[in-house]
């Protein structure tokens, strides 16, 4: 037994050795002095950019973002780049669910120059926004990528005139559908003379900022950014999940219109994403000092170069705990192939030396390895679920509120998976124990939020792998080699499919594959092949622990960080593997483990995560039927006790209805009647077969939404001026959302015959009606969440041609 408290002191070493590297390598550095050089980035004049532009919410349209743009044009002006505004209507169009739909709104982008030496030359862009979504100051998104951006160019200002020009690009309405990327590079100008894009983004609090998408053929500026980026953080495997996500920023409207460049984000404390917490006050000061820090050297780079990176195929790429970008060619993943290839066949060869080696013990190796990998999944997947916060961005909002305690849990629980799957191939006699286990972690998901088929799917996976790979005494070597078989099977099929993401699983599997033959599989007994072995496992943990803390901060898919998990049981399973399986006391590590994750995750199920610092969002609203005298009190985040004293202050019961012009039920109660206008329509068709809807929008409206249809083939259509592709199909639905201002457009039909437009209509008003009972002050555990306070106005026209 003395063996194996060692070999699980070892592993704890390891463990927290890991965790301190990993640590140190996510942490955002400390603000920089505040006697920065006029060349350098300086946190402090960021900072202060950001808490005079960023105090207040500023929604597209309001005087507080007029107020922010007045700002914005003062700064650039003082840094001599002779601002201009560009004003326009913006339009984005998407389908969803077969709906098509159109967001569409005044904007007003504020453009500067810093003159290079050559205008002959592609321009450098620069580029964020400053709105913010109603409800929230935006300090981080995106007054940081605001701030930055001025920082960044006032310090190339102060090296010298540079090459080519660099464009500074503040858009407008980018929260309400990238209105101000798509106004500038679909009828600026000056976007043709964009070469190169850095756009600053933020999706979070803080954290380190990660250049996480590139534009196409992305090798040359890749090795651009490898040669430039301080304190890099970016790795081609977010590159390639970013394109298949929903998730758009300006720069998407760039590469939509052929630019490349860098997209750079942090995705820290998002309980601060969309909030009324973003405040100067709560922004990581560090997060925007790696941010400029990181990006300087590199627009430097470009804006005093005569060349900028050429198209090349697309490069396989990591940091290295951002001290370094190790970059190649994808097709030089086939060499990484190779290399681990040969090392596997090599500790295979020393390990067969020694007597241990068998080939269908290698087979339940990596039967094993898969067992892991579904068992970290069920695990994870069975610790967020013992939580008991619904799936959702409000309802995940509880776990943001404390996730370095929900993180700690899920480590535990995918660590527990490595040491029971180690455990049960370690012992004889598990096969059916394992399974047993298997099906009940399972089904005990179902315990928590309901019927949970994927819950009992995973475990009927895992109890199946159990009975397959559990059951007998098999040696730790033997099966590590069968467990790197297998992540070098992922590696080549990864290779293949999509030969940028092989790196994730590649680099662990090299250097578990290293340690392997180094140690004979771990079959040599020197005390340096133990210290080999541990050191090897703490470098690939600490960076797969990067990968784990992404997935699982970036994506309530608690499932995918199980891939961290599998590829780091490739370095640990030699000090995971117990010395004596059969003791009746080596399964306590294992079953502890477990049970310590899972106590956590029900610790937070059991207590209230709000405070004053993280406090629930509450969204009460008024909405009034147009024509009808009826009102309602809603809410459509589910109500808190607060939010139900709001909704029953006229009397009425609470209920969930579906409105016109809202996408689904909503927590209602009648209230009184109040007066709101609603706006107006009128439609007339000319000689030329064209109908144009006029909308009026009501005095003091910021957003309408139409959700319109027709009983009539559609042509072709615009709004605003501008080609829409809407109700092309008969019975299609069509929303068009009016954002930021209630200045009145047209929508401009060709209709092939006569016919109608259906339209139900929703028109928002940023403030209480008058007179309704004044909201009461909400606790302090409670804040106010974007629309909260607003008043909607809802009916239904139909009007013919």
């Amino acid at each position: 037994m003395g063996n194996a408290v060692n070999r699980y002191l070892a592993l704890l070493g390891c463990l927290v050795a890991a965790f301190a590297l990993f640590y140190v390598s996510v942490r955002t550095p400390s603000p920089a002095p505040t006697d920065a050089s006029a060349k350098s980035f300086s946190t402090r004049r960021a900072l202060a950019d950001i808490a005079a532009l960023a105090p207040v919410p500023h929604p597209i349209g309001s005087d507080a973002n007029h107020r922010v743009r007045d700002g914005v044009l003062q700064r650039m002006t003082a840094l001599g780049l002779s601002p201009r505004l560009q004003r326009s209507v913006g339009l984005e169009q998407l389908t969803i669910s077969h709906e098509t739909w159109a967001a569409a709104g005044p904007v007003e982008n504020v453009i500067g120059l810093l003159p290079g030496r050559d205008h002959g030359l592609p321009a450098l862009a620069l580029m964020a926004h400053y709105d913010s979504v109603p409800g929230s100051p935006g300090a981080a998104d995106d007054m940081a990528g605001v701030a930055s951006t001025l920082e960044i160019v006032r310090a190339l200002e102060a090296g010298g005139t540079p090459e080519r020009d660099v464009m500074v690009v503040i858009t407008d309405g980018e929260e309400a559908g990238l209105l101000g990327a798509h106004a500038f590079f679909g009828q600026d100008p000056a976007a043709a003379h964009v070469g190169f894009i850095m756009n600053f983004e933020t999706r979070g609090g803080g954290g380190r900022a990660a250049m996480f998408e590139t534009g196409a053929n992305n090798g040359g500026s890749i090795d651009l950014y490898r040669r430039t980026a301080v304190r890099p953080d970016s790795n081609s495997l977010a590159v390639f999940v970013y394109k298949t996500m929903p998730n758009d920023t300006d720069f998407t409207v760039a590469k939509a219109a052929g630019k490349t460049g860098f997209n750079y984000a942090f995705i820290g404390r998002q309980f601060d994403y969309h909030s009324p917490s973003s405040t100067p006050a709560a922004l990581d000061q560090g997060a925007v000092r790696h941010m400029g820090e990181q990006a300087l050297p590199t627009a430097r780079a470009l804006a005093f170069s005569r060349t900028l990176p050429g198209p090349a195929p697309d490069a396989a790429y990591g940091d290295l705990f951002g001290l370094a970008v190790l970059a190649y060619p994808a097709w030089a993943g086939w060499i990484v192939l190779a290399a681990a290839g040969g090392l596997i066949a090599l500790a295979l060869v020393q390990a067969r030396r020694t007597g241990v080696a068998k080939t269908g013990s290698i087979t339940r190796g990596l039967g094993g390895g898969l067992l892991i990998l579904v068992g970290a999944a069920l695990a994870l997947h069975l610790a967020r679920r013992v939580t008991g916060v619904e799936p959702g961005w409000i309802s995940y909002r509880a776990i943001l509120a404390r996730f370095p305690v929900f993180e700690a849990g899920m480590a535990l629980a995918g660590l527990s998976a490595v040491l029971l799957v180690l455990f049960g191939m370690a012992r004889s006699g598990g096969r059916l124990a394992g399974a047993a286990l298997a099906l009940v972690l399972g089904l005990a998901g179902s315990a928590f939020l309901g019927f949970d088929p994927l819950g009992l799917g995973l475990g009927v996976v895992a109890a199946v792998l159990a009975v397959l790979v559990l059951g007998e005494t098999a040696e730790p070597a033997r099966t590590w080699i069968g467990g790197l078989v297998l992540a070098w099977l992922a590696a080549l099929a990864a290779q293949v499919a999509a030969p940028t993401t092989g790196p994730v699983i590649a680099w662990p599997l090299l250097i578990a594959s290293m340690t392997a033959a180094a140690t004979g599989a771990a079959t040599r007994k020197a005390a340096w092949t133990l210290a080999l072995v541990a050191v090897a496992a703490v470098v690939s943990v600490a960076w797969l622990g990067v990968l784990f803390h992404t997935l699982l901060q970036g994506l309530d898919l608690p499932e995918a960080p199980a891939l961290a998990v599998w590829l780091a049981a490739l370095s640990l399973w030699p000090l995971a593997w117990p010395e004596n399986a059969e003791h009746r006391w080596a399964v306590l590590p294992p079953i502890a483990t477990l049970a310590l994750g899972l106590a956590i995750m029900l610790f937070l199920h059991l207590t209230s995560p709000w405070t004053a610092r993280y406090p629930r969002a509450v969204e009460p609203q008024y909405l009034v039927e147009a024509g009808t005298g009826r009102a309602w009190r809603i809410a459509a985040i589910p109500p808190d006790p607060w939010t139900r004293g709001v909704l029953r202050a006229d009397g009425g019961a609470i209920a969930r209805h579906a409105f016109l012009g809202l996408m689904r039920p909503v927590a209602s109660a009648a209230a009184k009647p109040a007066d709101a206008p609603p706006p107006s329509f009128s439609l007339q068709r000319t000689p030329d077969g064209l109908a144009t809807l006029h909308v009026v929008p009501a005095t003091g409206g910021d957003r309408l939404v139409l959700t319109v249809s027709t009983d009539a083939p559609i042509a072709d259509a615009r709004i605003a001026g501008q080609t829409a592709n809407i109700l092309r199909r008969h019975g299609q639905l069509s929303r068009i959302v009016w954002d930021g201002s209630d200045q009145p457009f047209d929508i401009v039909l060709r209709p092939l015959r006569r016919g109608a437009l259906d339209l139900a209509y929703a028109q928002q008003f940023p403030r209480w009606p008058a007179q309704a009972k004044p909201l009461p002050a909400p606790p302090a555990t409670d804040m106010a969440w974007d629309e909260a306070g607003a008043t909607l106005v809802v009916g239904r026209r139909r009007l013919a041609w």
